[in-house]
């Protein structure tokens, strides 16, 4: 059976992200190497993904590289530092999917890169990625940047249930 999951802000390449983010690694080949491997931990080649955004600052030949490892079925919304490159070369290196919007998921969740504004009475939860470690309050937001969940992408059911459980609360 197919699996949905959902993830974020990998920044693959670009060094400087781990002093911003305090990521637990000690240059930028440790953090590809070990992003790929909690991705494909749990991804399995019949599994898509939601990629949220800000996927890698490197050159095409090793954006692909890195693409190549990753299992599953891949649709890349475009974050901010994605969109310097247009559809066609995401395409390219591999992405199966590519949306420069917003995508409505299961008729409940509001997928995109930056968090949308959201009030109390719409009936979506907005699935984010883009401000890393910091999260916004309320049971419309759920943030799947890497620093939140180990770097390892998220299933459907987990975010699913995650917001049933603060609706009850």
């Amino acid at each position: 059976m197919q699996k949905v999951f959902f993830i974020s802000d990998h920044h693959f390449g670009h060094k400087n992200i781990i002093d911003f983010e305090s990521r637990p690694f000690k240059e930028v080949d440790e953090m590809t190497t070990e992003m790929i491997a909690k991705w494909n931990s749990v991804v399995g080649e019949n599994d898509k993904v939601f990629h949220l955004g800000d996927f890698s600052f490197l050159n095409k030949e090793k954006t692909k590289a890195i693409v190549d490892k990753l299992n599953g079925y891949k649709i890349l919304i475009l974050g901010n530092h994605d969109r310097g490159r247009s559809r066609s070369w995401w395409l390219d290196v591999g992405f199966n999917e590519v949306s420069e919007y917003p995508i409505i998921y299961n008729n409940f969740f509001f997928l995109s890169h930056e968090p949308m504004y959201m009030n109390k009475h719409m009936p979506f939860v907005n699935v984010h990625g883009h401000i890393h470690g910091q999260k916004y309050e309320g049971k419309n937001y759920f943030n799947v940047c890497v620093e939140h969940w180990d770097y390892t992408p998220l299933t459907f059911e987990q975010i699913r249930d995650s917001v049933v459980v603060s609706e009850e609360q």
